[in-house]
């Protein structure tokens, strides 16, 4: 199923799924961060975005 182009951001922003395009572009953009960054983050840490955002350093904003 492709990816609805409607969706500008993260449907649950607790959560970072990295098989959504759209959601690959909200987190890099948010987290300044590349997309291979993003899925090393997540696949290190699971899909919570806080503990992403810690492994990356990045504070919650």
């Amino acid at each position: 199923m492709p990816d609805d182009t409607s969706n500008r951001g993260a449907q649950d922003r607790a959560r970072i799924n990295v098989n959504e395009d759209h959601e690959i572009r909200y987190w890099t953009q948010a987290l300044g961060v590349t997309q291979a960054q993003l899925r090393e983050a997540v696949a290190a840490v699971g899909v919570g975005a806080d503990a992403v955002r810690q492994h990356l350093g990045k504070p919650r904003k």
